[in-house]
């Protein structure tokens, strides 16, 4: 087996023993709150005489990869999070199939050896790694001769709706953004609000360039800054390219939703959730729930929830293509997952496997080939495994405020956080509405750089008028 060579990761929140799922399809039943299965394990159809599984993992091949930008929005990106890299991993079989699966940082080794010497089948509705998880869905679906949706259940739809993606940055920026996705067959794009940008100046450009029908997705990252969230959710609501909420309020202020979704015209979304995705819903606290890198079988136990109450849900689950299809399998088997989701692999130039499907009118078409219907591209494989891309040194803000007053902030990519919750470091409070302009301010090899950058390493931050 190939050793997993970059940083232990970081292990997706999982659920109690007692819960995990043995098979895939769910209902609700409403007076217990309990989850039912209805349908059967398709463990039988690889299964010998002995109903034993013929088919095991015999090695995990895991490669860490350079993830390189697209040229158009490689700016901002590189300066939020410099250079980013994420782990692939293909899985072999007894007789001879490949699985593939990806994921952000590599599991551990102990992780990865949980699934050596097992059946596929052994992880249905999988709530160790979603990555692997993955892989294994693909060799299921492959060895059964089905897509990966029908290891779900019934289809619901055979176009899922998709979304795209960015950072808060420049308003002209935001503009290009929604130029450059629209043209590709996006509707909607999302990004998490900056306080060092001002939200109605980056609406209003947006807005100028929008086609119709196309919608922004705005993610206030659980506030964090001074303004009254009630109003500035109205105000943003006056604009038709203005699409939903996310997070608009701490994740613990539930009363506090349940009263914005009765004052806001727009879809409220809840990703953070307090209780795990279970008591909000019954309390009504939003219009649509996000769930985030959720493990396979936590997400289709929470999907039947979602079912019993006919709420829309949508799935966040970065990665590349790989992640994107089965991001697609999941939400076409979900009865209520007709929200779009997000997988960001549209922000990356390259990718791993051979196929790069694009959205139509907003949606994509889940895949009718056996597995995730996703190629292994090994030379490309090979190429990024290899590639090293450079690193983003720490750059200074330098924003103007109203008064002519020049703020400059200290971004570091190890830290991105703090380009959209600032207040993290407690060193002022900003508005997402204040009259603000902001550039990235670069080394140039000045000394006026030099001495600006070690006073805000001093001091935490700088503010200064300006004398001219």
């Amino acid at each position: 087996m190939h050793q997993a060579s970059s940083p232990q990761g970081e292990m997706d929140r999982g659920c109690s023993q007692e819960e995990t799922l043995i098979c895939h399809t769910f209902d609700l039943d409403i007076l217990t709150r309990t989850p039912r299965v209805l349908s059967l394990d398709r463990h039988a159809r690889c299964a010998g005489s002995s109903g034993e599984s013929t088919m095991k993992v015999t090695d995990i091949e895991v490669h860490r990869i350079a993830s390189p930008y697209v040229d158009w929005i490689s700016y901002q990106l590189n300066h939020y999070y410099g250079p980013t890299s994420r782990t692939i991993y293909v899985v072999h079989t007894d007789d001879g199939l490949v699985g593939l699966g990806e994921s952000g940082s590599t599991e551990p080794q102990e992780t990865i050896d949980h699934y050596i010497g097992t059946s596929p089948f052994d992880h249905v509705g999988d709530e160790v790694s979603l990555g692997l998880g993955t892989a294994m869905y693909d060799l299921m679906g492959k060895a059964a001769g089905v897509p990966v949706y029908k290891l779900f259940g019934q289809k619901y739809r055979s176009w899922v709706p998709v979304g795209s993606w960015t950072v808060s940055t420049h308003p002209e920026r935001m503009a290009e953004a929604v130029r450059q996705y629209s043209a590709q067959g996006y509707t909607w794009l999302k990004f998490h609000l900056s306080p060092f940008e001002n939200v109605i100046d980056q609406t209003e450009a947006m807005q100028k360039v929008a086609p119709p029908g196309f919608k922004v997705h705005y993610d206030f990252t659980m506030h964090g800054t001074t303004d009254h969230m009630f109003e500035l959710c109205d105000k943003l609501a006056q604009y038709p390219i203005a699409g939903c909420f996310e997070d608009a309020l701490p994740a613990q202020d539930l009363p506090g939703y349940i009263e914005l979704r009765k004052r806001s015209p727009l879809p409220v979304v809840l990703h953070h959730c307090p209780l795990g995705a279970t008591y909000e819903v019954l309390m009504g606290a939003a219009d649509i729930y996000m769930l985030g890198h959720a493990r396979i079988g936590d997400a289709m136990r929470k999907a039947g929830l979602f079912a019993a109450g006919d709420i829309p849900f949508m799935l966040q689950n970065m990665g590349g293509n790989i992640t994107r299809a089965m991001t697609c399998h999941m939400m076409a088997a979900a009865p209520t997952g007709n929200f779009h989701f997000f997988s960001d692999c549209e922000t990356w130039s390259e990718d791993v496997v051979d196929e790069y499907p694009q959205p139509k009118s907003g949606h994509l078409r889940v895949s009718e080939v056996p597995g995730l219907g996703v190629t292994l591209n090994r030379k490309a494989l090979d190429r990024l495994s290899a590639l090293k891309l450079p690193e983003q040194p720490k750059w200074i803000i330098k924003s103007r405020l109203s008064d002519g007053t020049w703020m400059y902030n200290l971004a570091d990519t190890q830290e991105s956080i703090f380009m959209v919750r600032p207040d993290c470091r407690r060193e002022i409070s900003l508005s997402y509405d204040a009259p603000i302009e902001t550039e990235y301010w670069d080394d140039d090899g000045s000394p006026e750089y030099r001495a600006m950058f070690e006073r805000v390493e001093q001091e935490g931050m700088v503010l200064e008028r300006d004398t001219a």
